[in-house]
């Protein structure tokens, strides 16, 4: 491999995800609260879409570089039914699944030299991108004092005159927090006419507890400053399928497009066929999806709040974010809980230098061994007095 390749760290979720390393489990059975994946199966419908289109002969061809019209027109339909947005084809990127576009955009979108400010906490492989692109990774601080939102004026002007892209994310992977439209109106005024494009990471869009939560397409009507990314993954159950959308901006659609038209020869057309049939079909189940997890996250902020462990209100997403006791830091903490409780978390300094006395919780678990979770937890509150 390449220098620059060498300089990535490894991939945190890369390097547990099979659980293959030496793990030192206690005697309970393991439960895994380091998965990000929910624990339930597609739609129906969308099984039945899949195994209708397998059959046709057209899908066992090259499919086209940039996506269906039948596709692209279920996008259209549901950003307007959902969040009263009006796009064109032109605004529409089919995408191999999001985290390849996250980590891929920086590298066809800005020079080698220019900034990113990424989110801290923040979604660990965001920075893999700005390193390969060559670029300069800035930090953006997400406060408690500020209810986990950037505060813009206490960005670095130097910073902010050599950035090209701001990457947010909510409803927030690992802090569980959300942001309103209020807080994307502001982002776009201030950033609307700068050098600077917004892009936002709209993975757990289906997951706003208490409402439902904004797109950021809402707050830039004339698609001039921001591109969205949305994902099958979490909220149709479709994270094998790997397939997802980035919405918005021209410019930055066209990027993606051409860098994929050189790089891809088009997405399956099976998986096209499931992912029209989720947007088309599917609405009563993001519903659904939404409460199993308002339910547990019910439950788990409730009973660890009762016994005084310093878990995060969680307003949306699949996980939680938990202080650890003062003795640890989080990556020590994941060890003992691993040791003492059969519980594997997720530290959380991968997530940034703001992570490393938390751990994540994922809820993408049995309601049972759910609860199981949460009474061993509960056994070793007195960690935290």
């Amino acid at each position: 491999m390449n220098e620059l390749l060498k300089s990535v760290p490894d991939s945190y979720f890369a390097s547990v995800s099979t659980l293959n390393e030496d793990l030192e489990i206690g005697e309970k059975p393991l439960i895994n609260l380091a998965v990000g994946i929910p624990d339930g199966s597609a739609p129906e419908s969308v099984k039945e879409a899949v195994k209708n289109a397998v059959d046709i002969t057209e899908n066992h061809k090259y499919p086209g570089f940039r996506g269906r019209p039948s596709l692209k027109a279920a996008i259209i339909d549901f950003y307007k039914r959902h969040y009263d947005v009006d796009l064109k084809n032109e605004n529409i990127a089919i995408l191999y699944g999001t985290k390849s576009a996250l980590v891929q955009f920086p590298m066809i979108f800005i020079e080698p030299g220019e900034g990113v400010f990424l989110p801290n906490p923040g979604y660990a492989d965001y920075s893999a991108g700005v390193k390969l692109a060559r670029g300069i990774e800035y930090d953006l601080p997400l406060l408690k004092e500020n209810h986990y939102l950037p505060d813009y004026d206490a960005l670095d002007q130097e910073e902010l005159d050599n950035a090209k892209l701001i990457y947010l994310n909510y409803p927030s992977n690992p802090l569980g927090t959300v942001a309103s439209k209020g807080f994307f109106d502001e982002t776009i005024e201030r950033f609307k006419d700068t050098d600077i494009k917004i892009v936002h990471d709209f993975a757990y869009a289906g997951f706003g507890f208490e409402e439902k939560h904004p797109s950021i397409l809402q707050s830039d009507p004339d698609l001039s400053t921001a591109m969205e990314i949305y994902s099958f993954s979490k909220s149709y159950n479709m994270s094998g399928f790997r397939a997802g959308f980035a919405v918005g901006n021209k410019e930055m659609i066209e990027a993606i497009n051409i860098y994929q038209d050189h790089t891809q020869t088009g997405m399956w057309g099976v998986l096209q066929e499931a992912a029209t049939d989720a947007l088309n079909e599917e609405d009563d189940f993001l519903i659904a999806q939404k409460d199993i997890f308002k339910k547990r996250k019910d439950m788990v902020v409730k009973e660890l709040s009762e016994v005084e462990i310093p878990i995060e209100p969680i307003e949306g997403g699949i996980f939680g974010w938990i202080k650890v006791p003062d003795e640890f830091d989080g990556e020590s903490f994941v060890k003992y809980l691993l040791k003492e409780e059969s519980i594997l978390a997720t530290p959380g300094i991968p997530f940034g230098s703001r992570g490393k006395k938390h751990i994540r919780i994922s809820m993408a678990i049995e309601d049972e061994q759910l609860k199981e979770c949460v009474e061993r937890l509960k056994g070793i509150a007195d960690l935290w007095k």
